[in-house]
């Protein structure tokens, strides 16, 4: 299993949203911005402080893709 945020890199274009304003507005630690960028699991606290910044559920800013 690997997960990807391809879903928040969407809502932040759609919003005009930076990288480092996403770190301010969600209060991410750097290291914290690069894991999701590279599709590495980050913790449940993590994607919740991003949900509430875009007002919206976990499966709306990542998905589980299962290999086979």
């Amino acid at each position: 299993m690997r997960v990807s945020y391809n879903k928040l890199q969407k809502l932040m274009i759609d919003n005009q949203m930076k990288r480092n304003d996403l770190i301010r507005a969600a209060e991410l630690s750097p290291y914290m911005a690069t894991k999701i960028y590279k599709n590495e699991p980050v913790s449940l606290e993590v994607l919740m402080r991003i949900c509430k910044v875009f007002h919206c559920d976990i499966g709306d800013i990542c998905e589980i893709i299962l290999d086979e």
